[in-house]
């Protein structure tokens, strides 16, 4: 493109997703919405909206604030082309500013933007620290204008444009971004689909409101849930841009190119036909530097996600990625042949066969040929409403993201894996183990749901035959991977069990099983070795997403089975909460914090259970004599094996002083009186006097 001439690049909707200002700060929000205001991409190509499915007036106030902050931060990022482009992290780095920075006025700029900041901040918490308690009179807004949402549950539809074509001016008098703030409509008795429905509202506005003027008013909207032929979409009216990214309100853009190098994939003439989205890596700041909980997931996004690359694409991970506006709506891709059209003469039965019996089709075709075709017809059926067909964030799981993604590559669509050297989003994680169990959960709970749902992968979409098949089996692994928290738990608990009753449940191999075994597991061995050496992921990250693949399978994926399956047979659903994005004012402080909840209990009582056994084992051999030392040493291994796994949990429970709270102590004592008196009981080699003689002594310890 020549210097003066208007950019060739296509428009991209930023869409930002928040629930609860008191659980998902305000600040980190605002961090995101700056991010994506000074974006390295045309101004005018640029339009962010922000859904705050909570009505909270704290989101909106902030909001305000933020877009008066931008008129300064935007232009000093592009003037000194800075990264990253979110204040709160960039002042937070621990680098050397002054590289590469030869402007002399900089360092003069940089002092008075950071003081510009901190004032900002300021303001941001002060807004939050008067939303801590809700007035009897109710919310009023800076201006004296009520706040329109007495209920969360219930209350109108809310539009507000903060930055437009129109007087969007930054401080050196550029144009800005569009900024757009949505709250949807919600009413008693309708079900709004947490984020999903969320995400689909930041598509729809009422026609009745397309004359209005919504770029400096707050527009209260009454949009009307059953009467979805009259809903349009929010975006399409304001910007319709062709493609649309979606975030999570504490994912902010790190590398302010990333736009460009979607579009070097959404763009070109012969890919971006076939491509529904663009699907960028996860990353993380804030986490410890051994990853105890595996929050960054290395083994998924680093080997999983590029290999899925290769086939149709990466599966869609609810933030971070660029879609096809077309795709998200419903439609197939271009490339794939149209539909031939039906045999039949009647226009309104579809079969000549029940009306039109003098007439005959002028082809035969074979029945499972009209059978596929049918099928592909269903599946790239597009659609005029969200409520009556599928289209956009898919409905049904409250892992919205793989349906979505899912529902799209069975239509023929590939997706795209982009790994830029600088990692194009970063995000907060939650660092404490319960809350990363409960994130756990939800994901699995998401899997069951649409395992037992009519878009299972094992069964949907075969007859379009558009999904290939080793694209169905990734989807396959991804909704089946909580059921191997049922093996797992016999896994963790046999070595105990054997430890306990004196038997070893492994029998004597033969020569040739033994070889067997043995080739078996040095393949294991060398497949792992061979993806570290082709994804680069290093060994402690490898072994850290063992560990709590262990650790989350024994807890969250055993709960989410046994949801799964009450909330089919019995209807009951589960709430979920929202993780909480902020850590406390020291470095990792929430990662000492204990909550204890009942996913903790399966894997501390297999830690326990196990610490027993090897007690109790050590304590037969020395009863027993030099023979019952060989045998142990099998026995104990296993213990062990099960124990470094679910160390990471051991360390959790500890916290930040490493002592072990209260119910886990007494919980232990419980555990090791109830094993120790079953022990004695079933042993063979223990006398019935010593056997008594150990269960008073219990007893009387436990007193």
């Amino acid at each position: 493109m020549s210097e003066g001439e208007p950019s060739e690049l296509a428009a991209v909707d930023f869409f930002v997703s928040t629930v609860d200002p008191l659980k998902e700060p305000p600040l980190i929000t605002a961090n995101t919405v700056l991010s994506i205001l000074a974006v390295d991409y045309p101004v005018d190509k640029v339009s962010c909206y922000v859904s705050d499915d909570g009505a909270a007036m704290l989101s909106f106030e902030s909001l305000v604030e933020t877009a008066d902050f931008a008129r300064k931060w935007v232009p000093f990022c592009k003037k000194f082309s800075i990264e990253p482009r979110a204040p709160e992290f960039y002042f937070s780095q621990k680098i050397d500013y002054l590289k590469d920075k030869i402007q002399p006025s900089f360092v003069k700029e940089r002092r008075a933007m950071k003081r510009d900041y901190e004032e900002y901040k300021v303001r941001v918490n002060a807004l939050v620290a008067k939303a801590q308690k809700t007035p009897d009179e109710g919310w009023t807004m800076a201006d004296g204008t009520s706040w329109p949402v007495n209920n969360t549950r219930d209350h109108p539809g809310m539009i507000q444009v903060f930055l437009g074509n129109t007087g969007a001016h930054d401080i050196e008098g550029n144009e800005l971004p569009r900024l757009v703030y949505v709250s949807r409509e919600k009413r008693p008795g309708y079900q709004h689909h947490k984020k999903a429905g969320a995400e689909n509202a930041l598509v729809r506005l009422c026609i009745a409101f397309l004359s209005q003027d919504f770029r400096f008013s707050l527009l209260v909207m009454t949009i009307t849930n059953d009467d979805a032929f009259f809903q349009i979409r929010v975006s399409a009216v304001l910007t319709n841009a062709p493609f649309i990214l979606n975030l999570d309100c504490d994912h902010y853009v790190n590398n302010s190119k990333a736009i460009r190098e979607a579009m070097c994939f959404l763009m070109d003439p012969q890919v971006g036909r076939d491509v529904c989205y663009v699907q960028f890596p996860q990353r993380f700041d804030g986490i410890d530097k051994s990853d105890r909980y595996a929050n960054r997931n290395t083994v998924f996004f680093d080997v999983n996600m590029k290999g899925l690359d290769g086939i149709q694409g990466p599966v869609y991970v609810g933030t971070g990625c660029v879609f096809n506006r077309q795709a998200l709506y419903g439609y197939g891709p271009q490339s794939l042949p149209s539909l031939p059209k039906t045999s039949s003469s009647c226009s309104w039965c579809g079969s000549c066969c029940c009306c039109c019996r003098g007439k005959k089709p002028t082809k035969e075709k074979d029945l499972s040929e009209i059978y596929r075709d049918a099928k592909r017809r269903t599946l790239m059926l597009p659609s005029l409403t969200l409520e009556r067909l599928t289209i956009g964030w898919i409905y049904g799981s409250v892992t919205e993201d793989i349906l979505t993604g899912f529902k799209m590559h069975c239509r023929g669509w590939r997706s795209i894996y982009c790994m830029p050297l600088r990692p194009a989003f970063k995000g907060s994680a939650p660092i404490n183990l319960s809350d990363r169990l409960h994130q756990v959960l939800r994901w699995a709970l998401g899997s069951i749901e649409i395992f037992l749902s009519r878009h299972c992968p094992l069964w949907y979409g075969f007859g379009g035959g558009r999904l290939k098949l080793l694209q169905r089996l990734a989807y396959i692994n991804t909704i089946v991977y909580p059921f191997t928290s049922l093996p797992l738990i016999a896994y963790c608990s046999l070595p105990a069990i054997c430890l306990l009753t004196g038997k070893f449940i492994i029998p004597t191999l033969s020569n040739l099983a033994s070889v067997l075994f043995l080739g078996l597991f040095l393949s294991i061995i060398l497949t792992s070795v061979l993806e570290l050496r082709w994804s680069g992921v290093s060994v402690e990250a490898l072994w850290r997403n063992e560990q709590f693949w262990v650790i989350g399978g024994v807890s969250a994926h055993l709960f989410a089975v046994f949801q799964g399956i009450l909330k089919m047979l019995a209807g009951l659903d589960t709430n979920f909460t929202v993780t909480a994005k902020a850590a406390d004012d020291a470095e990792f402080g929430e990662l000492y914090i204990i909550k204890w909840t009942t996913v903790l209990i399966p894997p501390t009582t297999i830690l326990i259970m196990n610490l027993v056994g090897v007690v109790a084992g050590f304590s037969d051999a020395l009863n027993s004599g030099y023979g019952a030392w060989g045998p142990l040493f099998g026995k104990v291994f296993f213990a062990f094996w099960v124990i470094l796994h679910l160390y990471p949990f051991l360390k959790g429970l500890m916290g930040r002083q490493n002592r072990t709270p209260t119910i886990v102590v007494l919980w232990s004592v419980l555990l090791a009186s109830v094993f120790s008196l079953v022990w004695v009981k079933i042993d063979p080699f223990v006398s019935t006097n010593d056997a008594s003689t150990l269960a008073q002594s219990c007893i009387a310890i436990d007193c």
